[in-house]
């Protein structure tokens, strides 16, 4: 009876997959467009009605990424968007 071949090697791949990674480095590859802002509550406020306003988030999957409150109630956000609508 013949014996039956086990799995490939998957040396080859790793190789080229090591080789791209090494080539490449990291960095965000999802294409969206970020702008990061340190602003008071009120302005961190208008800030982000003028992205989405500019922006709408129907077209542009606009929103607000990330925030925190900081000491002097200011806020760090960050706002994410498409770079363009089709």
């Amino acid at each position: 009876m013949a014996k039956i071949p086990g799995p490939p090697s998957f040396d080859g791949l790793k190789r080229r997959m090591a080789k791209h990674r090494a080539e490449n480095p990291t960095r965000r590859k999802d294409h969206f467009v970020r702008e990061t802002y340190c602003l008071g509550l009120i302005d961190a406020r208008a800030k982000a009605r003028e992205w989405f306003d500019e922006y709408p988030k129907a077209a542009y999957w606009t929103e607000v990424e990330s925030w925190r409150q900081l000491d002097g109630d200011r806020i760090e956000f960050t706002m994410r968007r498409l770079p363009s609508a089709d």
